[in-house]
């Protein structure tokens, strides 16, 4: 029903820029002036109305995934046996404690406790006041010493999917999805097996 309604809207939305733009013609015609001008003037007018953030979000989408995306480890599991001796054999899964939100919708962290060493954090952040562009920071941090031990960094664009302006959902970097995976695979097969349950 929202689909349609979404369709209904973009083609009214057509038909009065067409109407608007004939009439910018008619105008200048009428009075002298360049038609051309008039036309197109008329449909930029129509078309940055709706559309005037689509192409900078969408450059600023790609610069970001650009500088800065990526999965990084920065301590093996083996480096932090060595460092924490017997540790990583009790430590146990934790299934009861629910995940913490701190912040608002735009700007938050979410916490989740994995056991009594590790948590994940999830960091959310909008970047450009005007534009809706997004970063996504999810950390595997020891909850001792606070130090992350994997990082992996997103970006995705748009308001989500029930958002009207539905051409600027963009939900991952390009490496987003297997940059995800291998975050989720490090927390399973490396955090001693401990399981997470996915958000």
């Amino acid at each position: 029903m929202f689909g349609l309604a979404i369709l209904i809207a973009i083609g009214l939305y057509l038909l009065i820029s067409v109407a608007v733009v004939r009439s910018a013609i008619g105008y200048a015609r009428r009075n002298g002036r360049s038609a051309k001008r008039w036309g197109w003037g008329a449909a930029f007018v129509m078309y940055s109305l709706v559309f005037w953030d689509w192409i900078p979000t969408v450059a600023m989408h790609q610069y970001y995934c650009a500088k800065d995306s990526g999965f990084w480890v920065y301590k093996t599991l083996d480096q932090w046996k060595a460092e924490n001796p017997g540790v990583m054999e009790t430590l146990v899964e934790d299934k009861f404690t629910p995940m913490r939100r701190v912040g608002n919708d735009e700007n938050h962290t979410d916490i989740q406790i994995l056991n009594q060493r590790f948590r994940w954090t999830t960091e959310k952040h909008r970047l450009i006041f005007l534009l809706p562009v997004y970063s996504l920071i999810s950390e595997i941090v020891d909850s001792q010493n606070g130090e992350v031990v994997a990082r992996q960094v997103n970006f995705f664009s748009g308001e989500g999917r029930d958002y009207l302006k539905f051409w600027m959902n963009i939900s991952n970097c390009s490496d987003g999805i297997k940059n995800r995976n291998a975050l989720y695979h490090f927390v399973e097969l490396r955090i001693n097996g401990v399981g997470v349950n996915y958000r």
